[in-house]
């Protein structure tokens, strides 16, 4: 192995089409988790290298290899493909070896170089004929034969094994980087195969859950399976975007491809078996029994993670990798445009980098014109009102680096995304000519009149009530928590029009209502991030019919599609977490043994989970947007933007408590001379509550997420 590893990029037809030849392969040789006791595994490598499987690591085809690891994992198999990809890497100048190796004359398993004549918790040795042994720190790779292969039954099925190892039949040198790529090709394999394997799992347990009735009521009803099914599928679809985005790193050759793929593992470690429990509370007593499939799939999974601990890589964890290096968390590529697009915003961010980090409640005027000036708020808008139909990719990059450099002109962009996207679709063009100019250049100050003491999630049982009173309508009633109510011009106003309407969303219409109106009283509370937010009082409000945004009684239509901006915007919390991450390894960093000890602690480990859950969310919101191409299965981007915000909702709280576990009192403090990062930390714990009630409670996220995999209401 010397030369570092090239991987190739295959186009994503020919992997499903390959994914699809391997489900045919094991249709025929291991049918289903049910087979792991007794399915001849001996057979189905051979199938293999029929098939060509055991050559993929010669073809550098590592999409096409984890996607083979992934069918394996749904029906619990140990067929060990990787180990074979890396053997054929370590030998790749050895034409004779890898021939036999390939052909299936030698079926290799590997395993880190412990420097020992014997080696355990072998999986799948009893149809190996040599085990390959890593040096972690790089120097000599062995094949070396197996011998006296004795079973050491207990959770894994097939059980795994204990041999002893004859003197090396081949040899191989490599360096350090080698042997960690090696060691983290591993590692990824036992990740993907457990993730899939609780994937299953997961989808047999909401297949059941439409099914089984107790109480006399579809299980998938009850609102604690709904909570419990849509927990398990963010964890899934977050799994699986950072297995892509770690292959689609590793093809690329990218310089943090070793981390990208650790943040995969780390967040299949912690998720899988989550999951796969999360299965078993659904299936109840039908999944405890090995006739079904659930028992098999979970010795899968915790046998597969617990051998994590068995391939250590030299570098480290994603948290030994973050505090000893100089970077940051892998960045998602938005393409050529997109990039390039991202680098003008930082140059124009750099020119007021003074302005900057005040966080959401700030507003710069004075930016907010130098953004508006460059035609950014509402440029992926039509040219005849003023954009330049942008792209998404751009919309993205411009949204990510706000949030990221907490630069003060959210209220502009927020104008964009929830009212002028609206206004395009559903105004008049009396409307459109009035507010778009205004929101283009920063000038709309508004609030969202949604919420009530009746309707908060349940934005479809609100009573504030419009009747129409010839050319005009007249407004009763009052709304909550309307934020920056007491400094805005113009109020986004959700009303009912048809008390009698069924569905309770039918008779519901929106309007855009100047706050100095008559009749409007504004009373200001402040929330516990320091956020001025109000209760509205509408007493007899005369509104002209042409402040009307939509239909009459359509206004559903347009309240959500304002909502799926929003929750879209929402998502960018894994901007601003990615900020205060970063913050927070400049002041560890300083000081790593003094802030979060050696290799292995506590607070390292605390560190890591949020660094993994960060990026996790990241792959969530990049899907959600589309921007990256990236997709999660089935669900798609349609679910990816809730998904994102309740992960990201719930990692801001942990974050913000693990800040302070790090750190201590000093992360309490707010700005003032020497605190660490100014005070960010503590104003982000505060500020985490609104993620998971803002925009719909998490819970009822989770819900609508649970639905959509059809679950009954």
């Amino acid at each position: 192995m010397s030369a570092p590893t090239m991987h190739t990029a295959t186009p994503p037809d020919e992997v499903a089409a390959f994914s699809e030849s391997v489900r045919g392969t094991l249709a025929r040789h291991w049918p289903a988790p049910t087979a792991s006791p007794d399915a001849d595994l001996a057979k189905l490598w051979r199938a293999a290298a029929e098939q060509g499987w055991l050559e993929l690591g010669v073809d550098g085809a590592i999409a096409a290899a984890v996607a083979a690891v992934r069918e394996l994992g749904r029906v619990a198999c140990p067929l060990p493909l990787m180990d074979t990809y890396v053997a054929t890497l370590v030998f790749s100048e050895e034409s004779e070896l890898l021939n036999r190796i390939v052909s299936g004359e030698i079926r290799v398993i590997a395993s880190l170089d412990e420097g020992e004549d014997q080696a355990r918790h072998l999986d799948a040795a009893d149809q190996a004929t040599h085990l390959l042994t890593i040096p972690p720190a790089g120097g000599t790779a062995r094949l070396r034969p197996l011998h006296d292969v004795r079973p050491t039954p207990g959770l894994a099925a097939p059980a795994w094994s204990t041999a002893t190892l004859g003197d090396p039949e081949a040899t191989s040198e490599v360096g350090p980087g080698e042997a960690d790529e090696a060691l983290v090709l591993l590692r990824l394999q036992l990740a993907v195969r457990a993730l899939a394997a609780a994937e299953r799992a997961h989808e047999l347990a909401v297949a059941h859950a439409k099914e089984r009735r107790q109480f006399g009521k579809v299980i998938g009803s009850f609102g604690a399976v709904q909570q419990r099914v849509a927990a398990c599928q963010i964890n899934v679809s977050a799994g699986g975007l950072l297995v892509t985005d770690a292959v689609r790193s590793l093809e690329q050759g990218s310089r943090e491809r070793l981390l990208m793929v650790e943040l995969a593992v780390e967040h299949a470690r912690s998720v899988a078996p989550l999951v796969q429990l999360g299965a078993h509370h659904t299936l109840a007593a039908i999944g405890y029994f090995e006739e079904h499939d659930a028992p098999w799939l979970f010795r899968r999974v915790q046998g597969d993670v617990s051998r994590l601990q068995t391939l250590p890589r030299s570098a480290g964890d994603v948290a030994d990798v973050l505090v000893e290096g100089t970077g940051s968390l892998p960045a998602a590529d938005l393409g050529e445009v997109g990039e390039t697009f991202r680098a003008e915003v930082r140059e124009l961010f750099d020119q007021y980098a003074d302005r900057l980090g005040k966080g959401n409640l700030a507003t710069d005027k004075e930016m907010i014109r130098a953004v508006a000036e460059r035609g950014w708020l509402g440029f992926a808008w039509p040219e005849e009102l003023g954009g330049r139909n942008a792209t998404l990719a751009e919309q993205v990059a411009l949204s990510e680096e706000t949030a990221y450099r907490r630069a003060p002109i959210s209220k502009a962009l927020g104008a964009v995304t929830l009212l002028g996207n609206s206004i395009l679709k559903h105004g008049t063009k009396e409307q459109k000519d009035t507010f778009l100019p205004r929101i283009r250049r920063g000038e709309l100050a508004f609030c969202l009149g949604y919420s009530e003491p009746e309707a908060g999630s349940d934005l479809a049982s609100l009573r504030t009530r419009a009747v129409r009173d010839d050319a005009h309508w007249v407004i009763n009633g009052q709304k909550l928590w309307t934020t920056g109510g007491h400094d805005s011009d113009w109020v986004w106003l959700a009303v009912r029009t048809d008390p009698d309407a069924t569905p309770r969303h039918a008779g519901i219409t929106v309007f855009l209502v100047p706050m100095d109106t008559p009749g409007i009283t504004v009373q200001q509370h402040r929330a516990l991030s320091g956020e001025i937010s109000c209760t509205v009082f509408y007493d007899d409000v005369r509104v002209p019919d042409s402040m009307r945004v939509g239909e009459v009684n359509g206004g559903w239509k347009v309240i959500t599609d304002a909502l799926a901006g929003e929750r879209i915007t929402m998502g960018n919390i894994a901007a601003a977490l990615h900020r205060q991450l970063d913050d927070l390894l400049t002041v560890i960093r300083a000081d790593p043994q003094g802030a979060v000890g050696p290799r292995g602690s506590a607070k390292r480990s605390a560190l890591g989970e949020l660094a993994v859950g960060i990026q996790a969310t990241r792959a969530l919101v990049a899907s959600a947007t589309g921007a990256t191409g990236a997709t999660s299965g089935a669900m798609g981007a349609r679910l990816n933007a809730p998904m994102a915000g309740v992960m990201g909702g719930e990692l801001a709280e942990r974050f913000g408590e693990a800040v302070l576990d790090i750190l201590g009192p000093d992360a309490a403090l707010s700005d003032a001379p020497g605190v660490p990062g100014g005070g960010t930390f503590e104003y982000g714990l505060r500020l985490s509550i609104m993620y998971v009630v803002g925009g719909g409670t998490n819970d009822i996220q989770r819900g609508l997420i649970a639905r959509a995999l059809g679950l009954p209401r």
